[in-house]
């Protein structure tokens, strides 16, 4: 039970704010934090723009770090412990981290620094479309949500409500192509969730404000290789020679179709394959090129893919059945498939639901509406992923909204911002004041 009786305060819009004009369920102090919000909107559109016009593709470390930069004189001005990880261990810039001590239930705010476009990409720049759509690379994936988490935090401040607050914030430099070994390059992450009760992760999700992301399927990649008897093609399916490699190759791959993918949340996309007498497969480059004659036999065949599962009994159970099929061999042929596990999956555990109640309950007090789950099937990776089974409770989703992410389009919607920043600020209020 909240420690402040709620009250009924009627919020104002302010310039650039998205709150609906109207009675909401807010006590006092919420109702604070969203005027809070209202005051600052100009400042947080700024702060968007100056980072958004800094490129922090995943490989220019050196824009990464200067994104990280900028951010760290803001969360230290709220009075966190910053501190910026070198990456060098994991082949990335590094990370971000602001703590500050607290009591109560300790939070994890979770944002990423990096973006998809690097130095040679022809999207550099924050661009004003109209009077509330903005275009600019990693505008709403996820800079937008980098800043929802400063001008939450800022909100909070502001109200006199901050100081007693548990909180951990985790920027990565490297969510949109991770370094390696992935331990490493998600230790700080991890880290923090060991020590946190509830992670607040703040994609853009599906792009809906009316939506959460309590459940992400995790990713895995796989490599099938096939052996097979070389001669010429006028001898296949002979006693002597078998099928070759790319009947192999064929047969697994539609096996994989026919048995297994009519199971919910479960997908194996095959997005690379070469065959012939002789092949070369890039494995971290994901090319490769082959040689070989209509007249003779395949020796060689290579596919590769990604899997995608729910949980972690859904990925380990059809890692088996995919090893199952893969040794059913046609004649004189042979095959192994491996595995490389890299972002666990977010199953939708209990936690989660009720995060998604909360934040839906918050919504509506601010009069923006009920919430709703994500659909696990329309949810990528992600680095809350990491957080699964370390923390009570978590979600995503709570970015600023747009569209066309990973594109030379991508744009987010600016009316959003004060809604969402609001929805965290108010939401953070209430988790660290509940039993």
């Amino acid at each position: 039970m909240r420690s402040i009786l709620a009250v009924i305060v009627l919020v104002s819009v302010a310039p650039g704010g998205s709150s609906p004009l109207g009675a909401q369920q807010l006590s006092a102090p919420e109702a604070a934090i969203v005027q809070a919000v209202d005051r600052t909107h100009d400042q947080a559109i700024a702060l968007l723009e100056r980072i958004v016009n800094i490129n922090s593709g995943t490989m220019n470390f050196d824009g990464v770090r200067e994104v990280g930069r900028v951010l760290h004189a803001e969360f230290d001005a709220l009075g966190f412990a910053t501190e910026w990880i070198d990456g060098a261990a994991f082949g990335r810039s590094g990370h971000l981290v602001a703590t500050k001590a607290g009591t109560g239930r300790r939070l994890l705010l979770i944002g990423h620094l990096d973006t998809v476009f690097e130095r040679d990409s022809p999207f550099q720049v924050y661009e004003q479309i109209n009077d509330s759509i903005v275009r600019g690379p990693g505008v709403a994936d996820m800079k937008g949500g980098d800043v929802i988490i400063v001008h939450a935090l800022g909100a909070l401040r502001e109200a006199d409500l901050l100081g007693d607050m548990a909180i951990t914030v985790v920027m990565t430099g490297d969510e949109e192509s991770s370094g390696r070994p992935l331990e490493a390059a998600r230790r700080a992450l991890t880290d923090a969730a060991d020590a946190a009760d509830i992670a607040l992760a703040f994609e853009n999700g599906d792009n809906d404000p009316a939506t959460g992301v309590i459940a992400r399927r995790g990713f895995t990649g796989w490599e099938l290789r096939v052996h097979a008897r070389p001669a010429h093609s006028s001898l296949i399916f002979s006693d002597s020679v078998g099928a070759g490699a790319i009947y192999e190759a064929a047969r697994v791959l539609n096996a994989f179709f026919t048995q297994m993918h009519e199971e919910q949340y479960l997908t194996f996309n095959p997005g690379t394959i070469v065959g012939g007498t002789e092949i070369h497969y890039d494995a971290p480059q994901s090319r490769g090129d082959a040689f070989g004659k209509t007249n003779v036999v395949p020796e060689f065949a290579v596919a590769a893919g990604d899997l995608r599962t729910i949980s972690i009994e859904q990925r380990e159970h059809a890692k088996q059945r995919m090893r199952d099929i893969v040794g059913r061999h046609l004649p004189h042929t042979s095959a192994e498939i491996t595995f490389q596990d890299s972002y666990p999956p977010l199953s939708p555990a209990a936690g989660n639901r009720q995060l998604l109640r909360e934040l839906s309950r918050v919504s509506e007090d601010l009069g923006l509406g009920p919430m709703t789950a994500v659909d696990p099937g329309a949810a990528g990776a992600a680095d809350v992923s990491f957080v699964a089974g370390r923390v009570e409770m978590a979600i995503d989703g709570l970015g600023l909204t747009g569209a066309g992410d990973h594109t030379v389009e991508e744009t987010a919607n600016l009316n959003q911002l004060a809604g969402q920043t609001k929805k965290a600020a108010v939401l953070m209020y209430r988790l660290t004041r509940e039993n």
